[in-house]
């Protein structure tokens, strides 16, 4: 018996929910999907004793992401300007993720449990971006976000198509920006969710594959789709309405790192078709470690540590929301990017690099 993508990923045990959202039509919805699930009652959903915060919880790292969900309302709703990836951060409707890559930083900021915690008030959010895309007028000048839309990035602490097992969510966010002049929604994800290609983006949705060569995903992607069920899905969400991107992401540096990514290129050349890469760019994104975060995987999967902690190639610096993080040191980071670069114009040389950090 074949396994549905929900039944895989998730098998949600128990439910930590603030007071008001079985009232909500969204509560009630996530609620119903999971009948079974035990019910715990909070005051806030980003304050539950015993699960943030709680060092203890590496023990059950996976069980956490994979049995426990928790619901509320977004409190605080604000478009943060961004100009990389995306022209603004949107408000999520959920954080936290079922899967369980080593590399995640999502986990410091919520006390490194991170199951996944979806907000019900989704009508408020959309409201809002509704009125902040108003404001915001038609895009003046082309960047390297887009050449004409205002790109919001609607999945920032987490992964959209696993979010959408949950909840409807994010067919809501597609719908809406579909309907919206002017923006487009993006969404990175490591999870074909073939329920998405029900939807009807009509091109007011960017999807972005999050690629690695095999390898190293099999070491550090733990509980994601396998890379090639990523690039197949390529064409497939391209005839289905999304403009697709690809991130490369991240890039993790060893000896003969690069052959790897020369081995992925070629096969993404050998797969998509002439309608996808008609479309397609992507993005670059160097590894950025953290100590703490090194200490927590100690515990639950030491071997993915041999890769990402690398003192030897790393230094400090401070990030823009205050933690001190590991990165590549400056005076190589860039020659390794010139490096991948120059793979990339050789084996996909349509393959227009948007972003590269």
């Amino acid at each position: 018996m074949v396994r549905s993508p929900a039944a895989r990923m998730l098998d949600i045990r128990r439910i930590y929910h603030e007071p008001d959202v079985p009232d909500l039509p969204r509560g009630r919805q996530v609620l119903d999907r999971f009948p079974d699930a035990e019910r715990v009652e909070v005051a806030a959903h980003q304050d539950i004793p015993g699960l943030y915060g709680n060092p203890g919880t590496v023990t059950d790292w996976v069980r956490n992401k994979r049995e426990v969900l928790v619901l509320g309302s977004k409190k605080s709703l604000a478009a943060r300007p961004n100009g990389r990836s995306a022209d603004f951060i949107a408000p999520s409707t959920a954080n936290g993720c079922a899967m369980a890559c080593n590399y995640c930083y999502v986990p410091r900021r919520k006390g490194y449990a991170n199951p996944i915690t979806v907000f019900v008030n989704t009508d408020r959010i959309i409201g809002y971006l509704q009125r902040h895309v108003a404001r915001q007028g038609p895009k003046p000048a082309p960047n390297q976000c887009d050449p004409v839309d205002w790109v919001y990035d609607i999945g920032e602490n987490g992964d959209c198509s696993v979010d959408a097992l949950i909840s409807d969510n994010v067919a809501d966010l597609v719908s809406a920006f579909a309907e919206l002049d002017g923006a487009k929604a993006s969404f990175a994800t490591k999870f074909v969710n073939p329920d998405l290609l029900t939807y009807d983006p009509r091109g007011g949705t960017r999807v972005r594959f999050s690629l690695m060569p095999h390898d190293v995903s099999r070491q550090l992607d733990l509980r994601t789709t396998p890379v090639s069920q990523r690039i197949a899905a390529v064409n497939d969400f391209v005839a289905a309405g999304y403009e697709v991107h690809l991130n490369l992401s991240p890039v993790v540096v060893f000896e003969g790192w690069l052959d790897g990514w020369r081995a992925l290129l070629r096969e993404v050349d050998d797969v998509l078709d002439s309608a996808a890469k008609a479309q397609l760019a992507c993005e670059i994104i160097m590894l950025t470690h953290n100590e703490a975060l090194h200490e927590v995987n100690l515990q639950w999967h030491p071997r993915g540590e041999d890769l990402l902690w690398r003192p030897d190639l790393q230094e400090h610096k401070q990030s823009h929301s205050g933690q001190r993080n590991l990165r590549y040191r400056a005076s190589w980071k860039r020659t390794w990017l010139d490096r991948l670069i120059a793979v990339i114009d050789e084996e996909a040389p349509y393959l227009m690099v948007r972003y590269a950090f």
